[in-house]
This record gives structure tokens, sequence and C-alpha cells, in this order.
């Protein structure tokens, strides 16, 4: 599969902006500006999956793309937290 580079823009900005969120909603969960968008991708990936199974739907857009991103990097901040006080 073959990405337009502004659909890769649209993501990596999506993914900086839900990483950044989540690392401020889940206070002390901060990683960096490289790996709070890395989480925020993958944040974006499993959020949408996971609100799709409870069949949530924000809409469409960046808003909607933003939004589900954040609660799957909070989500996914909050997992990785309890781990490592493990």
């Amino acid at each position: 599969m073959v990405y337009e580079p502004s659909s890769l823009l649209v993501l990596l900005l999506v993914g900086l902006i839900a990483g950044w969120l989540a690392g401020k909603i889940v206070r002390g969960a901060g990683f960096g500006i490289i790996a709070d968008m890395a989480i925020g991708i993958v944040g974006a990936f499993f959020g949408s999956w996971l609100l799709a199974r409870f069949g949530i739907f924000f809409g469409f857009g960046i808003i909607a793309a933003i939004i589900n991103a954040t609660i799957g990097a909070v989500i996914l901040l909050a997992i990785v937290k309890l781990i490592r006080r493990i």
C-alpha cells in the first residue's frame, strides 16, 4: 500500500497532537515528543478499532481522528503506566 505524502503528514500531525494530549491527560506518562507521537499513531489505530467495537462514532475529519487517537493513546499510556509499576 502506497500512501501520499500529504496523508502521511496528516497521520503524523494527528499522532503528535493525540500523543501530546494523552501525555497531558495521563500525567507523568509522557515519554518525549517522538515516543508520544508514536503512541499517538498507535493510539489512532487502537482507538478507531476499540470505539468501532463499542459502536461509538465521532464522525469524519481531522477533529474526529484526533478524538479517536487521543482516546486510544490515553488507554495505551494507562496500560504502559500500569506495566511500568509492576
